[in-house]
């Protein structure tokens, strides 16, 4: 099966059999029903079993799911009267990051988020999901233009880094990064980010400055890829597995040490299972959050988010000073 994960296969591997006995019953006179409920009920229990002790491995590969919903999935569930703006002022548009203004239950927003291919041929397009310069660069065009209208911003998350080349080097892809890393501190408007898929280095907190920072259960947020964490501490890439668990990198383990603010529940075996009911989950606790930060004035939301960032880290560095695990 495409895109199935390995610690699913025995999951795939009963709800084929049972998908085959329901056949095997429809053309036949054989009364299996009792089998089947037996192998329903089995299958409820594994999927409880295998669904509720992810590893953070497990969740890297979902995350990573070539079926898993990117902006644009969500942008056409929870959003209407999405209008794309293109380009950057500066140089050019860059695919691998879509940005527009849509509404959100009638509320005029700013959605910005990265976009990944779902093939090879929208992948080349998109670049992966790796932003050029101009694509930050027109992100916080979308940004300035925001807050200059007094639009709420909505930021996803979704992408490995930011593009390494030469070209975007040469363009100034540290200097994009850092400017709206700068810039999203200072905005007087709500801004709300929430991580998709893969939160992958600068690349990924070139939009995530918010008031709010919410994690789909099963994404990443790291300033390093598992494989590339382990080639750096053990020279070995395929020791990817233990950097995972030792990088905390998971929605779980960021919510702990005060990194996100809410982790978003994800239907059973990911978000690709049922897009629809996912864009829900997110739709709720956006409108939860704009209730909150949509009381606040400018200076306020910038206060808030300054003290949201001041505050990461605190807690876990007072317990180890006091010795609490």
């Amino acid at each position: 099966m495409v895109g199935e994960l390995e610690f699913e296969k025995p999951v795939t591997e009963l709800r084929k059999k049972i998908s085959e006995l329901k056949e095997f019953t429809i053309g036949s006179d054989v009364d299996l029903s009792s089998e089947i409920e037996k192998l329903e009920a089995r299958l409820e229990k594994l999927e409880n079993e295998i669904y509720t002790n992810i590893k953070p491995w497990d969740r890297v590969q979902i995350a990573r799911h070539p079926s898993r919903p990117t902006t644009l999935d969500y942008i056409e569930h929870i959003f209407t009267n999405f209008f794309e703006c293109h380009g950057d002022r500066y140089y050019g548009d860059d695919d691998a990051i879509v940005s527009g203004i849509a509404k959100f239950k009638g509320l005029p927003v700013t959605v910005i988020g990265h976009q990944r291919g779902k093939d090879t041929k929208e992948n080349i397009r998109r670049n992966f999901g790796m932003p050029h310069p101009e694509g930050y660069r027109k992100a916080l065009r979308l940004m300035k233009q925001a807050d200059k209208f007094n639009r709420p911003i909505i930021c996803f998350i979704d992408t490995k880094g930011a593009y390494p080349g030469k070209a975007a080097e040469e363009r100034g892809q540290s200097e994009a990064i850092a400017k709206n890393l700068f810039e999203m501190a200072g905005l007087s408007v709500p801004v709300i980010c929430i991580v998709i898929g893969e939160g992958g280095s600068g690349g990924a907190l070139a939009l995530g400055v918010g008031n709010y920072i919410h994690m789909l259960e099963n994404s990443t947020y790291s300033v390093i890829s598992p494989e590339g964490a382990a080639a750096l501490l053990w020279k070995d890439a395929g020791l990817a597995k233990k950097a995972a668990e030792t990088m905390k990198i998971t929605a779980p383990d960021l919510k702990e040490l005060g990194v996100v603010d809410e982790i978003i529940p994800e239907v059973k075996g990911g978000a690709h299972k049922d897009i629809p009911q996912q864009a829900g989950y997110i739709e709720e606790i956006l409108a939860t959050s704009l209730k909150t930060l949509s009381a606040m004035t400018g200076e306020e939301l910038i206060h808030h988010r300054y003290e949201k960032f001041k505050r990461i880290g605190q807690v876990s560095f007072t317990n180890e000073l006091l010795g609490v695990k």
